[in-house]
């Protein structure tokens, strides 16, 4: 489009197809005619510091010189990027694209334009193609040289090290000091080269894009990530810098921000002269509109800084490009300029719908190859970027496939278009809050972004995550530990930056090949992606199942480090900011926590590096004796025994944490705000006993590993060994195990009733909970029952602001009598319990369902004649505690939020994650404590592809399940889900040739109106998924669900 001279490209020498580049047009409208005339050639020097020549006509607007370089680079996501030079006043300002060339650059043979990034998005994943994530890449290296990016000195040598990794490759160290001597990333980095060479060696197996995604996961945190400095003085002559970005405006002083104006609190941007101002909406509790006022070096700065405000403001808060204002019939009044080109939503809505082909690249300084997928599919976020190879002039730059999340979102404000007046209310986007993106992902996306929205009701949307402080982020295994994710190839999750997974099977052993970007983590692409490519994938995998199960070792531990950083991070923190702990509660909780992160880190790094060498993704590229897993697992099981005595501790640091709720208010203040956070994704006291289970499931697995291999496998030996080891462990520890799950399950059980007292106490036991209806004079009338082994409670759910359950009556077990009444009062699956002093008659949902509470009901009757006597009552006439419904504020509805859809459930204002006590209810269900501790052994963590019932494409996702319960991450190293989506009730089966799927390890669940199909990595893996699935969803069905065996088609 721009580029006039016929002269070949990196992309046309490697035999890519023409691009459009950046073409703001609609499908179907044609480009305006370039202007014709006199050529002149400009110098553009890319983020590679390399310098290329175009040759525009003269009288040709700046978008044609834009999108010449985006065409020359294959780059699809151009709209990111920006031309800036040095005007005549020597101020750097950004080429206007609709303003002449020849009228913004007078002398063009004298001035060097330089191509850089402009609009820096909230995530990176955002950026769907690995390109634009590699040029991205190349900015922060630059910005990192320039010193534009402050940060300390351990976050500058982590970005570092991702640069060296992705520039010469894996670690050594006389390799890594020789690079650092002749390339200088940061002033003063002598200082730094010990901390750089450490960092780089944990970086082992990763792939040039995979570094990239990490670099820009890491430099995003930053506070200086994206930010331009403009200087300015406040109305009391104060120095300071202004900055904008997509959030809104930003306040420093020196590099530290001292204020932020969101773009949903700014009202007009205007200027006069050198003074800048900021109108601000009214304060809520006020009738006054505040304006700020900010004086700049000269006019010129001042309106060079107020466009940028209005291009950002554009970009990331409209949906569309907003329209030019008509020309004043008599004078002007203000400035004419607007923003020209395509807003965020556009560009990934036509990155996702638009059509490319494969290109290959070279990347400088690196061996490896990638493929970049320009096609219709979604490129996961992690696809590896391709670099500009530059052999003097030349550059070759390929691309890689790209996914696409949703624009950031959030807040309104103006757009500033006019000198005086910019208000954007009109033009803004109808947005919530918070980024409105439907949790699952691309096509292959292992993030989840709003790609598929017609059917996300039963997904909790993510919800907005800029208005709250974030505590500091756990420095987990994960992130900076773990080098190559062991997904890389499939469960890599490549999604967000930390996270690089490929789609469903993984290019692993293809070490040339091997993008981890190449799967659709984070972004959630609508595209289908192709299947060819799919298949290609799958065969890459090690096909022995001792790999399979490996790999769920790795997946699995990874959930479970996240699940340790809850207490020994997240809580840590809170509980650091308010002394409402007393320090013997502490010591007990945190020092007994904290030695299991530590050694569970370093046991997945060893995991992931041996499933590395056994897919053949390292440079050591070997096999044979790699491809086991019981020396590993042995060789940690053998570790853990050393850390028994902390094991021991962590039922003694529940009591103490509840009988310390119990006696101060400060501390359950505490606690039930922590539950609030995201983070907290199940009840906290849960995340207290995830050690005892951890346990259970390296059982189960090396159970799984002997009973695959035979005696005469290289790999029994020892996964006999470290199975001997665990079950030694879990034995000492199950009776402990099984005392601190009821008493856990007591404790979550009080926080959703309302008029019981003294629920925990020595000797009761939770035996079932769940909805039956109650015969009464107004006749069935839905109720909440809660069984224990010594007496049944019925309640109703109360109109208070968290739905807690008002306990109406109890019937003691003792003495009572159950039988089946379905004659007597005509009503289908009926009970009458008859108790020494009360009868209630009760109906079922179904027959399976009335024979599961006969069966517990007359289980408990039996325990309670065997007791002393009959339970003392604890009805109590108001709710415990003297506590307010909203002090009780903990109990969300099970389906976080799936809004539009009439089975949803009601979303309640507090949020304490999915109980089951409102999922049954909702659900008409019920659930027991064995259904509890088989969901405890029955956990999973993995990639899965999720398709909805009307669309064409798989979204890759992240998905743990728990507690009854799939949980919806972008990526494994995100720190809170999504989405959710709980279980009980749906039924689980395989889709019918008519559902027209096609495809290989797919299932599908349903409930109502709600149909989802996921599909999966592998056989093992398929079934694996069904196993701990259908362990769910038949506490309420007992339906059938056929195996893959029996009804999946190869």
């Amino acid at each position: 489009m721009g580029e006039i001279e016929q002269r070949p490209t990196p992309g046309s020498r490697l035999g890519a197809p023409e691009n459009s580049g950046i073409s703001t047009l609609e499908h179907g409208q044609k480009p305006p005619p370039t202007p014709s005339g006199k050529l002149m050639s400009i110098k553009i020097q890319m983020l590679d510091d390399t310098q290329e020549a175009f040759e525009v006509p003269q009288r040709a607007p700046g978008k044609v010189l834009l999108d010449a370089v985006c065409n020359h680079l294959n780059l699809v996501e151009g709209d990111y990027f920006g031309l800036e030079f040095p005007d005549h006043k020597k101020i750097t300002v950004w080429l206007d694209l609709l303003k002449p060339i020849v009228k913004q650059i007078r002398r063009p043979k004298h001035v060097v334009v330089k191509f850089v990034v402009k609009f820096f998005p909230p995530d990176h994943t955002q950026l769907q193609e690995e390109l634009t994530r590699y040029l991205f890449a190349l900015q922060v290296k630059q910005d990192l040289a320039q010193g534009r990016l402050a940060c300390n000195e351990n976050s500058a040598a982590l970005l570092i090290s991702h640069i060296v990794q992705s520039e010469i490759g894996d670690f050594d160290e006389a390799s890594d000091r020789e690079h650092l001597a002749k390339n200088k990333y940061i002033p003063q980095q002598d200082a730094l080269e010990d901390k750089i060479v450490e960092f780089h060696h944990n970086h082992i197996g990763q792939t040039p894009a995979e570094s990239d995604f990490q670099l820009l996961e890491i430099a995003r945190k930053l506070e200086m990530y994206g930010v331009r400095l403009h200087p300015a003085k406040d109305r009391e002559g104060t120095k300071i810098n202004l900055a904008v970005a997509n959030t809104g405006i930003l306040v420093f002083q020196g590099f530290t921000k001292i204020n932020a104006f969101n773009w949903a609190k700014v009202r007009k941007l205007s200027f006069k002269r050198k003074r800048f101002l900021i109108k601000l909406r009214p304060d809520v509790n006020s009738s006054y509109q505040d304006t700020l006022e900010f004086l700049m070096a000269s006019r010129d700065f001042c309106k060079s800084f107020w466009k940028i405000c209005v291009e950002h403001h554009a970009f990331f808060r409209l949906f569309e490009e907003p329209k030019p204002k008509p020309k004043p019939v008599l004078f002007s009044r203000g400035s004419s300029f607007r923003f020209s080109g395509r807003t965020q939503k556009q560009v990934l809505d036509y990155v996702k719908e638009g059509g490319h082909k494969k290109v290959q690249f070279e990347r400088k300084h690196s061996k490896i190859h990638s493929i970049r997928s320009l096609a219709t599919q979604p490129s996961e976020p992690n696809s590896e970027v391709p670099k500009q190879v530059s052999d003097g002039a030349q550059q070759s730059v390929s691309l890689t496939l790209g996914e696409g999340s949703e624009p950031p979102g959030g807040q309104s404000c103006p757009q500033g278009g006019d000198l005086t007046a910019a208000s954007a209310e009109d033009a803004e986007r109808p947005r919530g809050p918070g980024p409105s993106r439907s949790p699952a992902g691309s096509a292959k996306g292992d993030g989840a972004s709003g790609a598929a929205a017609e059917e996300d009701e039963e997904l909790v949307k993510d919800r907005p995550q800029q208005s709250r402080p974030r505590a500091p982020q756990p420095s987990t295994g994960s992130l900076t530990g773990s080098p190559h994710l062991s997904e890389l190839s499939i469960n890599s999750q490549g999604g967000t930056a930390p996270t690089n997974a490929i789609l469903s099977p993984n290019l692993s052993p293809d070490t040339k090949q091997a993008s981890p970007l190449v799967s659709p983590l984070l972004n959630d692409q609508a595209g289908p992606r192709a299947e060819d490519e799919d298949d290609g994938r799958r065969k890459r995998f090690p096909t022995d199942k001792a790999y399979f199960i490996a790999k769920e070792v790795s997946t699995t531990e990874r959930t479970y480090l996240k699940d340790l950083e809850v207490i020994t991070s997240w809580f840590q923190s809170a509980v650091s900011k308010e002394d409402s702990m007393p320090e013997t509660l502490k010591s007990l909780i945190f020092p007994n926590f904290e030695p299991l992160h530590k050694f569970h880190t370093n046991f997945l790094k060893e995991i992931e590096q041996r499933l590395a060498l056994w897919e053949g993704r390292s440079n050591a590229h070997i096999r044979g004796d790699y491809q086991r897993i019981g020396d590993v697992m042995l060789k940690n099981i053998q570790g853990m025994k050393q850390l028994a005595a902390h094991l021991w501790k962590h039922s003694e640091a529940l009591e103490a944490l509840e009988t310390g709720i119990r006696g101060s208010r400060r501390l359950e203040s505490l606690c039930r705000d922590f539950e609030l956070q995201k983070v907290c994704y199940l009840p906290l006291n849960t995340f207290l006993l995830r050690p005892l289970h951890r346990l259970m499931h390296y059982k189960q697995v090396l159970e799984r590993l002997c009973k695959h291999y035979p005696p005469s496998h290289s790999d029994f030996r020892d996964c006999r060994a470290a199975l001997a080891e665990i079950t030694e462990m879990v034995a000492q520890l199950h009776g402990t195990m099984i005392k601190m799950e009821n008493f856990q399950k007591l404790h979550e059980l009080k926080k959703d009733l309302i008029g019981v007292d003294n629920l925990v106490i020595p000797g009761r036991e939770f035996i079932r909970l769940g909805s039956l209806s109650k015969l009464s004079g107004k006749g069935l009338q839905q109720r909440m029952f809660f069984l224990f082994n010594d007496v049944l409670l019925y309640t109703s759910r109360g109109l208070t602001a968290s739905n807690q359950f008002k306990v109406h009556g109890q019937l003691p077990l003792y003495g009572m009598t159950v039988e089946e009444s379905e004659e007597e009062w005509g009503v289908p699956h009926c009970l009458t319990l008859r108790g020494q002093r009360q009868s209630i008659v009760v109906a079922a949902s179904s027959r399976p369902e009335m024979d599961k509470w006969v069966e517990d009901i007359q289980m408990a009757i039996d325990l309670a004649e065997k007791s002393s006597g009959p339970a003392p009552e604890f009805l109590a006439s108001s709710p415990p505690d003297n506590k307010s419904p909203e002090e009780a504020a903990g109990d969300q509805e099970s389906e976080d939020d799936l809004s539009a859809s009439r089975t949803s459930l009601e979303r309640q204002a507090p949020h304490r994650g999915n109980t089951m006590v409102h999922v049954c209810w909702h659900r008409n269900t019920s659930v027991s404590m064995v259904d509890f501790s088989v969901a405890v052994e029955n956990q999973l963590s993995g990639n899965l592809l999720r398709k909805f019932k009307n669309s064409n494409g798989w979204q890759k996702l992240w998905v743990v399940f728990t507690n009854f319960c799939l949980f919806f991450y972008k990526s494994h190293q995100d720190n809170h889900p999504l989405a959710s989506l709980p279980l009980l009730g749906y039924s689980l089966t395989i889709p019918s040739e008519s559902e027209d799927i096609h495809k290989d390890y797919v299932f599908k669940l349903h409930f109502k109106s709600h149909v989802y199909y996921f599909r999966a990595e592998s056989e093992y893996t398929f079934e694996r998924w069904m196993e701990v699935i259908r362990s769910a969803t038949s506490s309420a069905s007992r339906a059938h669900a056929p195996s893959h065996k029996e009804s999946h088609v190869y």
